[in-house]
């Protein structure tokens, strides 16, 4: 469970940190060749790039997710022993319930 929680931490602070270092570096003009764009330019760009560094950061996360493997999660006996013996408990009260049902009606 800590890995499943730590991964989800990981793909949602770079879903934070990449578009704010993408807007960020287009408004200074840290990345080669923005000092030559327009003003309009520049936030088109910046703002489509960092919806799709989001994007990718979703895709990677959701790959992540199917590759764990299905088998390891084992559900737990104690909860699995309480369910079992609650449908015992209800299945014969729902039985008396409906004959006395089908008397009524008839």
């Amino acid at each position: 469970m800590a890995e499943v929680i730590r991964k989800f931490f990981v793909a949602s602070m770079f879903m934070w940190i990449l578009p704010t270092a993408l807007l960020f570096g287009f408004n200074h003009n840290i990345f080669p060749g923005s000092i030559h764009l327009s003003s309009q330019s520049q936030t088109l760009l910046s703002g489509f790039l960092a919806v799709i560094s989001v994007n990718i950061v979703i895709t990677f996360y959701i790959c992540m997710a199917m590759k764990e493997p299905s088998d390891r999660h084992v559900p737990d006996s104690a909860f699995l022993a309480g369910a079992k013996a609650t449908i015992r408990i209800s299945t014969p009260a729902e039985n008396e319930e409906s004959s006395q049902d089908c008397n009524k009606e008839e």
